[in-house]
């Protein structure tokens, strides 16, 4: 297939696109922070904060608790992208108000967890338009958020959505839901076996082999263009249920700082999977309506446009595999 100069001109601006945006895409989803505070003794409480770091910068964050509540053995750690800060405090906790400081200015939510000795518990979810916790007031239910979690991840996680648009370009219209069915079925037993079971990977090859799949997919995407059949064109079920086991451990990254409320795990997981599950079906039916306004308007430049998204989503993919090989083992 020969390539004009239009066509260039449009590979080089998405080359230049990728290396543009590839840096603030990398952080790959809008990650939840979380606040646990336990009762140990009547009136004296374990707090667990745990925030994400972004491009290795910690978010402008912080608890703040009643004013009479005294802070006692800070302990901060960082572990991945994930900073932990614990400490002990003692007050009245039955009233008053926790409020995340510095939670407006940002797109993350914050799940909170009080655990009383009484057995009065609180579980909820803070946002930007609301971050602060009446303590003696009525709560709603946190698990259902977990729904909106999974969307958030999805449809904010660059990188899970170039593979996916990346086999919306590779398969056939009669192999898609086969292959979507199968990604979805493989990401769902991994997600399962590491947020339930314990089964996990370590987090820095997990993120590295997600960007090379995402690299393969836009090479594999040009060899259909160019009418060379691959194995991956052949069986693109197989591809894609191989690699939604590694995207599986991925989407647990987005559970593993908060963990799963105590006595509905399997719900909350269930429903972080369907948010998932929603996330990518929109996102399916955008690109598909997309595709169809555009072979309506201009059917004569679909090739060019397919392989404009082709170059562009291995352009991406390469990036963030050098940029993660080099963040984590340079």
């Amino acid at each position: 297939m020969r390539i004009s100069l239009a066509g260039l001109k449009c590979f080089l601006l998405l080359a230049v696109a990728g290396i543009l945006f590839g840096a603030p895409a990398s952080a790959h989803e809008v990650r939840p922070a979380y606040l646990e505070v336990t009762e140990t003794t009547a009136g004296q409480f374990d707090v667990t904060w745990k925030q994400p770091v972004l491009d290795g910068r910690r978010l402008k964050l912080d608890p703040a608790f009643p004013e009479a509540c005294k802070h006692t053995n800070d302990r901060v750690d960082q572990a991945g992208n994930t900073l932990v800060q614990r400490w002990q405090t003692s007050c009245d906790l039955s009233g008053g108000t926790i409020r995340i400081d510095g939670l407006d200015r940002t797109l993350t939510d914050v799940f909170v967890r009080v655990d009383r000795l009484n057995g009065e518990n609180i579980a909820v979810v803070l946002r930007p338009g609301n971050p602060v916790l009446d303590l003696s007031g009525p709560q709603g239910a946190a698990v259902p958020t977990y729904f909106r979690i999974g969307v958030e991840h999805i449809l904010f996680g660059w990188d899970h959505l170039l593979f996916v648009l990346g086999m919306v370009l590779l398969v056939r219209p009669r192999q898609l839901l086969w292959t979507l069915t199968a990604f979805t079925l493989a990401h769902s037993i991994t997600l399962a076996a590491a947020t339930l079971g314990g089964i996990t990977l370590p987090g820095p090859p997990v993120e590295i082999t997600i960007a090379m799949s995402i690299a393969l997919l836009g090479a594999e995407a040009i060899h259909r263009l160019r009418g060379r059949m691959t194995l991956s064109q052949q069986v693109p079920w197989a591809i894609a249920f191989g690699f939604g086991l590694i995207h599986g451990f991925g989407f647990a990254g987005a559970l593993s700082e908060i963990g799963l409320p105590k006595g509905a795990e399997a719900l909350a997981l269930l429903l972080f999977n369907l948010g998932v599950e929603a996330g990518q079906v929109l996102f399916v039916g955008f690109v598909l309506a997309l595709a169809w306004i555009f072979h309506r308007i201009a059917s004569q430049r679909m090739v060019l446009a397919r392989t404009a998204m082709a170059y562009f989503i291995g352009i991406m993919g390469s990036y963030w595999a050098i940029e993660r090989i080099a963040g984590n083992f340079f």
